[in-house]
C-alpha cells in the first residue's frame, strides 16, 4: 500500500489563514448590521477592513488556485497535440506564465513602496503590510507555474527562465524597489521615477525597458498562444497589457494600481459572499431537497422532470455565479433523475442540463450582473429588476423543450401527490426562503450589497450547519478549499483585466470606435445585429467576468450613440455571454459537460445545439424587444 503524501505545513497555513480571511469577509458586515440596528452606530473603519480582506481573499485565493492548477484557462491548444510535443507545449506556457507573474510581483512591489505612504493605515494597520499581499502573490503564483509543471527536472529549469525574463521586463520596478529599500546607495538623492541608484543602474533599467518595449507585438501573440496552449486567462489579459504599457511608454505600476482599485471597490466584496453562500448550498444536501420539492411540484406535469432540473439548476447558478460549478455538482444527480424516469433520452438530458447552467446568471443575487452595474456604472437594483422577465423568458424557452420532448414519449404520468408535496416543501422551506431573505433585505433598502451577501452566508451556514446539520464544523475547511480557488480565479482575473480596461480607455479606443460606427453603421438594427455577433464570439473565447472588464468600456459608448437604454444594453450583454457559454466551439460549459458525462465533445455539440439555436431565438428578442428588459422598470417607474 502505497504511504500517503506528507502534508506541505506551508500549505496547511496558507489554507487556514485564506479560510480565516473569508470567513472574516463574512463575519464584519453581518455584524456591522447588527451594530447599526441595535445601537445606531457602525463598526470603526469597517468598508476599509472589508475592502482590503477582499484584497487578501483575491491573492490568497489566486496562489492556492496556481498550487491545484484551477486557474480558468482555455487550453483548446493542448486537445489537439499529443506526445512529446504536448510537454514541450506545456514548458513553454509555464514559461510564459512564470515570466509575466515576475513582472507583475515586481511591479506591485514597487507599487506597495512608491505609492503608498509608510504613514498611511487601514484601521490601524499600516497600508503597506496590507498591500504587501499583492507581490506576494503573485511571487507564489510565479513559483508555482514552475514547480507544479508536470515532467522531469529538465522542463521545470527551462520554464525557470521565465523568472529571469519576467525580472529583466521588469528591471525599472526594480530600481524603484531598490531605491526605496535602500536610499543612502544612490549619489543623487532623493526618489526618481526609476529610483535613486547608480547611473548605471538607471541605463540598465532603461534599457530593459526600450528593448521589451521593441518587442511588444510578438511578444502579445506568444502570450496569446501561450492562452491557448493552457496559460491562465488573466495571464493572458495581464500580459497582453504590460506589453502594451510598455509600447505606449507608461508606468508598470498602473496596472498593479488599477488593480488595487478595482478590488477596494465598494460593491465588490459581494462576489466572494455570494460565491461562498452558493458553495455552502452545493456541499450539503439542498440540491437533493430541492430536486425532490421540484419533482413534487412539476413532475405530473408533462415535462415536468425537466422544468424540475432548469428550476435547480437556476438556483444554483443564480448564488455560484460560475455556471461550471452547476454543472459539476449537480449534473449527475440531475442526470440520473431524468434519465431514469425513463422519459428522456441521455443526449437530451445532458444537452439541457448543459444549456442550464448558465440559466441563472441574469437573476438577483448574480455576479455578473453586479460586476456589470460597477463597471458601467448603472444602479444594481435596475439591472436586477431589468434582468428578471429576460431571464424567466431564457427559463421558459429551455422547459418548454423539455414538456415538448415529454409529449413525443407519450409515456404516463405520474400524479401529484399532496403529502410528497409537503413534506418536500417543509424540508426545503429554509432553502426557498434564502432568495426571499435577499431580495427583501436589499431592495428594500435594509441592508447594503455587500451586508446582504454576508447576511447570505451567515444564513446558508446556520440553515445547512444547525437545522439541517448537513455539515459539520469539521467540513468547513472542505467547502473553503472548494471555493477559494474559483474566487481567487474570478477575482484575479477582475483585477487584471482592469489595467487592460485602462490602456484602452487611456488610449482613447471607445472614442475611436464609436466614431468609426457613426460613419459607417446608421442603422441601430444592424448595429444590434454585429452586437450579438461580437458578443457570441467573445462568450466563447472569454469567460464572462474578463469581459465584462474589457468589453463594457467599449460597448457603452456605442449604446449611448444608438439611445440604446443601459440597463437594456446591459441585458443584451448578460444575456449573449450568457448563450456564449455554450457556443462552439470553446464554450465553456461544453468542456465541462464533456468532464461531468463523461463524453467527447463532438457529441456534446450534437446534445447541445438545439438547446442553442432556441436561447439564440430567446437572445434575438430581448435584443429587438426592449420592453422585455425595460418593461418593469417603467411599470415601477424606475
Amino acid at each position: 500500500m502505497p504511504a500517503k503524501p506528507i502534508p506541505n505545513p506551508f500549505h496547511r497555513v496558507e489554507n487556514i489563514l485564506a479560510s480565516a480571511v473569508l470567513l472574516l469577509l463574512a463575519l464584519i458586515p453581518t455584524l456591522e448590521v447588527i451594530a447599526r440596528r441595535f445601537f445606531f452606530t457602525g463598526l470603526k473603519a469597517s468598508p476599509d477592513y472589508i475592502a482590503h480582506l477582499v484584497l487578501w481573499v483575491t491573492f490568497l485565493g489566486g496562489a492556492i488556485t496556481s498550487r491545484e492548477g484551477q486557474q480558468l484557462n482555455l487550453s483548446v491548444g493542448l486537445t489537439m497535440i499529443k506526445g512529446s510535443m504536448a510537454t514541450v507545449v506545456r514548458t513553454g506556457s509555464a514559461l510564459v506564465s512564470a515570466a509575466v507573474t515576475s513582472l507583475m510581483a515586481w511591479s506591485a512591489l514597487s507599487l506597495v513602496l512608491i505609492g503608498f505612504d509608510a504613514t498611511s493605515k487601514v484601521g490601524v494597520v499600516p497600508i503597506r503590510l496590507v498591500t504587501l499581499v499583492m507581490p506576494i502573490g503573485f511571487a507564489l503564483m510565479s513559483l508555482r507555474f514552475v514547480t507544479t509543471l508536470a515532467g522531469g527536472r529538465r522542463n521545470k529549469a527551462v520554464a525557470s527562465l521565465g523568472w529571469l525574463l519576467g525580472s529583466f521586463m521588469g528591471l525599472s520596478s526594480i530600481v524603484n524597489v531598490l531605491g526605496v529599500l535602500f536610499p543612502n546607495l544612490s549619489p543623487l538623492g532623493g526618489l526618481s521615477p526609476l529610483g535613486g541608484l547608480s547611473p548605471f543602474a538607471l541605463r540598465a533599467a532603461e534599457f530593459s525597458y526600450a528593448a521589451t518595449a521593441a518587442v511588444a507585438l510578438p511578444a502579445i501573440l506568444v502570450v496569446i498562444l501561450a492562452g491557448l496552449a493552457g496559460a491562465p486567462i488573466f495571464i493572458v489579459l495581464g500580459g497582453i497589457a504590460y506589453f502594451l504599457f510598455f509600447r505606449a511608454a507608461g508606468s508598470l505600476e498602473a496596472i498593479p494600481n488599477e488593480a488595487y482599485t478595482m478590488l477596494i471597490g465598494s460593491s465588490i466584496p459581494a462576489l466572494p459572499l455570494f460565491t461562498l453562500a452558493g458553495f455552502i448550498l452545493s456541499e450539503s444536501k439542498a440540491g437533493e431537497r430541492l430536486v425532490k420539492l421540484f419533482q413534487a411540484f412539476f413532475g405530473w406535469l408533462p415535462g415536468g422532470l425537466a422544468i424540475m432540473a432548469v428550476l435547480v439548476c437556476t438556483f444554483f447558478t443564480t448564488f455560484t455565479g460560475a455556471s461550471g460549478v452547476t454543472i459539476l455538482a449537480l449534473g449527475g444527480l440531475l442526470s440520473y433523475a431524468l434519465i431514469q424516469s425513463g422519459k428522456y433520452q441521455p443526449g437530451f438530458t445532458n444537452g439541457l442540463l448543459t444549456a442550464s447552467g448558465s440559466i441563472g446568471l441574469l437573476f438577483p443575487p448574480s455576479l455578473p450582473v453586479i460586476l456589470y452595474g460597477v463597471v458601467a456604472q448603472i444602479n444594481i437594483k435596475h439591472l436586477f429588476i431589468g434582468g428578471l422577465l429576460p431571464g424567466m423568458f431564457m427559463v421558459l424557452t429551455l422547459s418548454g423543450m423539455g414538456v415538448l420532448a415529454a409529449l413525443r414519449q407519450k409515456t404516463a404520468r405520474v400524479r401529484f401527490r399532496l403529502e410528497e408535496a409537503t413534506t418536500a416543501f417543509r424540508l426545503s422551506i429554509w432553502e426557498i426562503l434564502l432568495p426571499v431573505v435577499i431580495m427583501l433585505s436589499f431592495f428594500l433598502g435594509v441592508t447594503t450589497l455587500v451586508e446582504t451577501g454576508a447576511i447570505a452566508v451567515v444564513y446558508a451556514l446556520i440553515v445547512e450547519m444547525l437545522i439541517h446539520r448537513d455539515l459539520r464544523l469539521k467540513d468547513l475547511p472542505r467547502v473553503m478549499m472548494k471555493c477559494l480557488p474559483i474566487i481567487g480565479g474570478v477575482l484575479i482575473i477582475l483585477a487584471i483585466a482592469k489595467g487592460l480596461s485602462y490602456y484602452i480607455v487611456d488610449a482613447e479606443v471607445p472614442m475611436n470606435l464609436s466614431a468609426w460606427t457613426r460613419a459607417n453603421i446608421q442603422s441601430k438594427y444592424l448595429f444590434l445585429f454585429l452586437l450579438n455577433i461580437v458578443l457570441l464570439i467573445t462568450g466563447c473565447l472569454m469567460d464572462i467576468f474578463s469581459a465584462i472588464m474589457v468589453v463594457v468600456p467599449l460597448i457603452i459608448p456605442l449604446g449611448e450613440l444608438f439611445g440604446i437604454n443601459p440597463v437594456h444594453l446591459g441585458i443584451i450583454f448578460l444575456a449573449n455571454l450568457e448563450l456564449g457559454y455554450l457556443t462552439p466551439p470553446v464554450g465553456l460549459n461544453l468542456f465541462l459537460a464533456s468532464y461531468s458525462f463523461d463524453e467527447p465533445l463532438a457529441k456534446v455539440y450534437k446534445n447541445v445545439m438545439p438547446f442553442f439555436l432556441a436561447l439564440l431565438v430567446t437572445v434575438l428578442l430581448i435584443t429587438y424587444v426592449p420592453w422585455i428588459s425595460t418593461g418593469l422598470l417603467e411599470a415601477i417607474h424606475l
